[in-house]
């Protein structure tokens, strides 16, 4: 169809990474998107089995995984059949499927992730009315919020990505990203450039300020904490968060704020590439190795299955 000289695509080829590489890029993706569901799943699932981490940390925790899984599951299937394929096309309503839920997932993730740093802050700060503060009705608008403005602001840019005129359908990336579909823009659109860059510094930079000011105040009381145990606890929780938010914003900051190149393409995807899969697969690494509770939790899990299947085998 045309208007105005500007053509509507019904569907985008996806340029994809160098062919010799595909075949390990398919091995390498498929083997962490199976890592990704199983830890993310079985994080989900003792959360809501095992009453000792009935908390707020693990409540948001929870939100995380299945963020992750969320996320994965809008890009990495599609990029598994297009390294496979020789043809890599992606119709248009699946690419805005795809931009739409990796913008709100990533969203959600940035804010919830400064509402776990405030969590510990209060845990750790003033333990005595840790309860109080951070009750079950408080958690659970905290976690609406983070997932209410996630989805209104990828709703936001979404919408006006998807009017901007388009002179082309191939986009030079591996997936439908925001900023790769916009490199096919005719003209530059003042309106969408705003928009993108009042979202990029609510949900990027201020979020990770919000954590750094948090753990200024976390660090003198978490040093004092009298019992070795006390203190290993805070050091493990607060550690695998940090560790998390180091990986997550680490990759988000070097793909969004760093100056764009036409040397820097294939550098761009894999970035993209870790941002998608890696750092969604180390979160229940990160705190399963950290965290003795959810470590417990596993091992209860674990024996109870093996019971059954005991059970069964009688």
């Amino acid at each position: 169809m045309k208007g105005e000289n500007f053509t509507v695509w019904t569907f985008f080829f996806l340029e994809g990474f160098y062919p010799k590489l595909e075949i390990v890029l398919f091995v390498f993706s498929l083997v962490m998107y199976l890592v990704t569901l199983l830890g993310n799943n079985t994080l989900i699932l003792i959360t809501i089995r095992d009453s000792r981490l009935h908390t707020p940390v693990y409540l948001f925790l929870g939100n995380i995984s299945f963020m992750d899984i969320c996320y994965t599951s809008a890009s990495i299937p599609t990029l598994l059949v297009n390294l496979l394929s020789s043809q890599k096309t992606i119709v248009f309503s699946g690419c805005a499927l795809q931009m739409y839920l990796s913008l709100a997932m990533g969203s959600t993730e940035c804010v919830l992730l400064a509402v776990k740093a405030y969590d510990r802050y209060v845990a750790i700060c003033n333990p005595l009315r840790y309860s109080i503060i951070m009750n079950r009705q408080v958690c659970a608008q905290m976690a609406s919020v983070s997932w209410g403005t996630g989805c209104l602001t990828a709703l936001l840019e979404t919408s006006f990505a998807l009017q901007v005129p388009l002179c082309g359908n191939l986009i030079d990336h591996v997936t439908c990203g925001i900023l790769a579909v916009l490199k096919l823009a005719c003209t530059s659109s003042l309106l969408m450039d705003m928009i993108m860059l009042v979202i990029s510094m609510l949900l990027l930079p201020i979020p990770v300020l919000l954590i750094f000011i948090s753990y200024v105040f976390i660090l003198s009381p978490m040093l004092r904490i009298s019992s070795a145990e006390g203190r290993n606890k805070a050091f493990s929780t607060c550690g695998a968060h940090l560790t998390v938010v180091i990986l997550y914003h680490g990759a988000t900051l070097s793909m969004y704020l760093k100056p764009s190149s036409s040397n820097s393409r294939e550098i761009d995807k894999i970035i993209s590439l870790l941002y998608g899969v890696l750092t969604p697969m180390l979160n229940p690494i990160t705190y399963s190795l950290r965290n003795k509770e959810v470590r417990d939790a596993v091992k209860k899990l674990l024996g109870k299955i093996r019971l059954y299947q005991t059970h069964e085998n009688l």
